[in-house]
């Protein structure tokens, strides 16, 4: 269900007393700078079904995008440029196009810049909590109007040779929207397998499963605000577990990205938001 009034207050003011320790100079950086200081996150990750065609492959990924608080079309055409500068394989994008506010008005901010999304094997998306509260229907028009491929409850397949690479994806389990037991019914046996799904904390689900062999997600933004000795002071729900970066959960890798907008209040501090660029390889 939506943030209520309530919660929303609550997570401003934890947020916003976290950040007054900073002093006025680092509030300014979060709210001013930080926010689009894009960091871009290079990993080589070794999967044990990835097939030799396949070793090199690049995906890059962009998770979060939040337009509605803080993300502007400007800002979202230099993230774009700086995914397609990277000429990746494919493009993962891990949901939350939006954040509040009507679609009529929010779809012309996306659709120019998300269409010049450029990938050899394609764009790949699933939705977030937030694209559901919003309205499902109108990102997904997002969405194909951008030539973005949803994968909702379904996966595609990328061939070379005889060798397959799966990217699968869930719709939202927050809104209790994924449908895991329909990919797996429908998804091969052989060949390298990756999911994508919003909320890092499905991993547990996911892995348990042993079919996948890394799963992308974002929604909880890293914490926006990561506080010295302190860590994170709000993280949302289905992202407590597995909140930022790396994880080994059971045989598959779980990453969460950190996002590259923000939800209120609309600042960063010790969070850079993130693209991340993922090279894989077959293990040795």
């Amino acid at each position: 269900m939506p943030m209520t009034r309530r919660r929303f207050l609550k997570t401003s003011l934890i947020s916003a007393l976290g950040l007054s320790t900073l002093g006025t100079g680092g509030f300014l950086y979060a709210r001013d700078i930080e926010p689009e200081f894009v960091e871009i996150v290079r990993l080589d990750l070794s999967l044990p079904r990835l097939a030799p065609a396949f070793a090199g492959f690049r995906i890059a990924q962009l998770s979060d995008i939040h337009m509605g608080t803080g993300m502007t079309p400007d800002y979202l055409r230099r993230i774009a440029a700086l995914v397609n500068a990277e000429q990746p394989d494919a493009i993962a994008i891990t949901g939350d196009f939006v954040t509040h506010g009507s679609m009529d008005i929010l779809a012309p901010m996306l659709i120019p810049t998300l269409s010049t999304l450029s990938a050899r094997e394609g764009v790949f998306a699933v939705l977030g909590n937030h694209d559901h509260w919003i309205g499902a229907e109108g990102v997904r028009r997002v969405l194909r109007e951008s030539q973005i491929t949803e994968l909702r409850n379904t996966f595609h397949t990328i061939t070379r040779d005889t060798a397959a690479l799966h990217i699968a994806g869930v719709d939202d389990h927050w809104e209790g929207q994924e449908r895991l037991d329909e990919v797996l019914a429908q998804l091969p046996a052989e060949g390298a397998a990756l999911l994508l799904a919003h909320e890092p904390d499905f991993a547990d689900i996911s892995a348990a499963t042993g079919r996948f062999d890394l799963q992308l997600s974002g929604h909880s933004h890293g914490g926006q605000v990561i506080l010295p000795l302190i860590g994170p002071p709000v993280l949302p729900r289905l992202g407590r577990k597995y909140p930022i970066g790396r994880y080994q959960v059971g045989e598959m890798i779980q990453y969460t990205n950190r996002g590259v907008g923000t939800v209120r209040p609309s600042v960063r501090f010790n969070c850079r938001p993130e693209i991340t660029l993922f090279t894989l390889h077959p293990t040795l």
